[in-house]
């Protein structure tokens, strides 16, 4: 899944698990399963209350990754919001994919 997540190509993904030992590789079909399997677990992430607790301090931050756009794999930024509870924990709130860290017309 994470190497899929990296925008690695299916062959590659296949390539990927021939090398790490597996006989067989890995299907199309196979690599697609395993990535759907993801959903769910991401729709809970992003659909869960944050009501548990204050966040007195939210930070954002962001950091780049290589992606598939339109069958190109592209630099795109990836905002992480991180909240700061009032007794110093921390927790990932959510986060967002785009073409860079600002928003045309708002000052950085």
């Amino acid at each position: 899944m994470e190497a899929y997540v990296h925008g690695v190509s299916t062959r590659s993904v296949d390539d990927l698990v021939k090398a790490l030992g597996g006989d067989t590789g890995i299907s199309k079909s196979e690599v697609s399963r395993i990535c759907a399997a993801l959903d769910e677990p991401l729709t809970v992430f992003r659909t869960r209350p944050l009501d548990h607790t204050r966040f007195p301090y939210v930070y954002l931050d962001a950091t780049y990754c290589k992606v598939r756009v339109n069958h190109q794999i592209v630099s795109q930024a990836v905002v992480i919001a991180t909240g700061i509870t009032e007794d110093g924990g921390r927790e990932v709130l959510g986060l967002m994919v785009g073409d860079s860290e600002t928003v045309p017309g708002r000052p950085r």
